[in-house]
């Protein structure tokens, strides 16, 4: 099998998915990997339909690979996740609005284009969590009390674009992250960014039933493969705080050789992914032959 790795730079000597790669690569596939954040691309000739079998994107959120995974998915392509999932999940205010349609046990979402905006927010919705609206990996996270903090804090929105603002769910000081691999779902418990004086580190935890319900539900509502939720355990039950294509799989025993056996699971599926709800069209994926090439 010959695949397709769109490798972000942040990303380029990561063990995940660098480990997967070579795990492949021994198996006797090639794998041919794309820098797109290093690499000058001529988008007209980018995509050769039918030179791979599918399409792997592991880039962060602002990323410019996810262009490029769409062009292979509009030519046809075979691409891991689907594309159009991770577009959907990767904006998190077209994820809110897409998860709470569909039942999913969000938190109430505020979208503001400009920090400014946020002041219209009821106070009794404070205190809240404020972050971009394309954020990654906790970056620019900020747990915002009262409205006279955010006024204090609006300079430092400044130039984040899209800003989500939603009201904390008091909990225990630590997430749940329940990583899936092609229908798998493992468990662990880590500190929450909001608490950093809560120190926990990452480890594995049993899966509840009720939380590897919603994991599964959000794999379908949103067409995923390989993914991972953030979850609160609130005064309401589970809260989904956060959805990730493609997360690091920390914690997940085997991780290296689950995740590359599902990526040659979904390549030779039909539909690689599961059709997201929110879309109706379905894209056909193609096929071709199986070594390690750097493309830029």
């Amino acid at each position: 099998m010959r695949l397709c790795f769109l490798l972000e730079e942040r990303y380029r000597y990561d063990g995940m998915p660098n480990e997967v790669i070579r795990q492949l690569v021994s198996w006797g596939h090639q794998v041919d990997v794309v820098r797109p954040g290093g690499s000058l691309l001529r988008m007209t000739d980018a995509v050769d339909a039918g030179a791979h079998d599918a399409w792997v994107l592991k880039t962060v959120s602002g990323g410019p690979g996810l262009a490029l995974l769409e062009a292979a998915a509009a030519a046809g392509m075979t691409t891991i996740n689907d594309a159009r999932s991770i577009r959907g999940v990767r904006d998190k205010v077209l994820a809110a609005a897409i998860g709470r349609h569909r039942g999913l046990p969000l938190p109430t979402t505020y979208a503001a284009a400009l920090p400014e905006l946020l002041r219209e927010i009821p106070d009794a919705q404070f205190p809240l969590v404020i972050k971009p609206a394309d954020g990654s990996s906790g970056r620019a996270v900020h747990l915002v009390s009262s409205s006279a903090q955010l006024e204090e804090m609006l300079p430092r929105f400044a130039g984040e674009g899209m800003l989500i603002a939603q009201p904390y769910v008091p909990n225990s000081g630590t997430d749940i992250k329940v990583y899936a691999v092609a229908g798998e779902l493992f468990a662990t418990e880590r500190g929450s960014p909001l608490h950093p004086d809560r120190a926990v580190p990452e480890r594995r935890i049993p899966l509840s039933k009720e939380v590897a319900g919603i994991a599964a539900e959000v794999g379908s509502v949103y067409g995923l493969d390989l993914y991972g939720i953030d979850v609160l355990l609130g005064p309401e039950g589970p809260v989904v705080v956060d959805v990730n294509d493609f997360p690091s799989f920390r914690q997940v025993p085997d991780a290296t050789a689950r995740v590359a056996r599902a990526v040659l699971g979904l390549a030779q599926e039909s539909g690689a992914s599961p059709s997201p709800h929110w879309l109706s069209a379905s894209l056909p994926p193609q096929r071709a032959p199986g070594r390690a090439n750097s493309l830029g």
